[in-house]
């Protein structure tokens, strides 16, 4: 059971070294400029794997329940699904549910474990392994792999490398589970942590905050939804932005210190060097251009 690109590298690598019975994603959905419906990754690769797929839009339903019975799996794999199992699905598979989470728990329980990662400025993550319960990422872990988080990387990048990362650890544990040998650790949930679905709202810069964290959420924010400022009525996109320092002696945020062929602007603790921007409906283009454009002025507020 999984839906986006994230959940394909574990679908590949299960179809490798296990029988399929089924395919689960979420529906197809209108996508891009044009509204087409699109079916997800999952179901797309699936398809091409020749595997049964099945895309029911709520799993809370009897007629889907009893058609994943009657597949009669040994063990059920959930990856970024994107719904509450029920208990009348988990008890279904032989071995229950393994789930593979995109951190390390039960650090980032929740919709939204590799943005909230990033967006928090934690230079350490992970896959987890973990048996599904009732609750929300809170079952007994069976594996955890971990790995470095780059000052620069950005969402993408961090997305497929743990994709690989859990597919590997996914089927070491398939593995043990077969032979008997798996080991399972309750999980410290008292040190849990959320991390709740993203918001649009979210992607608006406050140049109160500390540069590096409005970093730290432009890395995480990306693709969607990017971080932007609202000025003279119009939503623009800082679509390439770098952490910078200020020489003066604490400008108040929001005061743009120069206009080149960037942009630096005052945060809290420094400065925002934004090297593009873009406004509503226009290409991304320089971002002195785009300031001069608007009748942006050094040692003015942006407006």
């Amino acid at each position: 059971m999984g839906t986006p690109e994230f959940a394909v590298p574990t679908l590949e690598a299960v179809a490798r070294e296990h029988e399929v019975v089924l395919v689960v994603a979420q529906p197809d959905k209108p996508s891009g400029r044009g509204m087409k419906m699109q079916s997800p990754a999952v179901a797309v690769r699936a398809r091409e794997l020749g595997l049964p797929v099945l895309q029911p839009p709520r799993i809370r339903n009897d007629e889907v329940l009893a058609e994943m019975a009657r597949t009669r799996p040994d063990v059920g794999v959930v990856i970024a699904y994107g719904k509450i199992l029920p208990a009348s699905l988990l008890a279904i598979p032989t071995h229950g549910f393994l789930n593979v989470h995109a951190s390390v728990l039960p650090r980032w329980r929740g919709a939204a474990p590799i943005q909230r990662s990033i967006e928090a400025g934690d230079d350490v993550t992970g896959v987890t392994i973990m048996r599904v319960d009732e609750l929300l990422d809170h079952g007994p872990m069976l594996a955890i792999e971990t790995t470095n988080i780059d000052g620069d990387e950005h969402t993408p990048a961090l997305a497929s490398r743990l994709s690989t990362l859990g597919a590997g650890a996914l089927l070491n544990v398939l593995r043990d589970v077969e032979r008997g040998s798996a080991v399972e650790t309750t999980q410290d949930h008292d040190r849990a942590t959320i991390a709740p679905k993203i918001e649009k709202s979210e992607g608006e810069v406050n140049f109160g905050e500390r540069a590096k964290t409005i970093y730290d959420r432009f890395r995480a924010f990306d693709p969607w939804p990017g971080i932007f400022i609202q000025s003279g009525g119009e939503t623009i996109k800082l679509t390439d932005i770098r952490p910078g320092s200020s020489e003066l002696l604490r400008p108040e945020p929001r005061t743009i210190l120069s206009i080149e062929d960037d942009l630096v602007i005052a945060a809290r603790d420094g400065a925002i060097r934004v090297l593009e921007m873009q406004r509503p409906g226009k290409p991304r283009t320089a971002a002195g251009a785009i300031a001069r454009g608007l009748g942006w002025r050094v040692g003015e507020k942006v407006p």
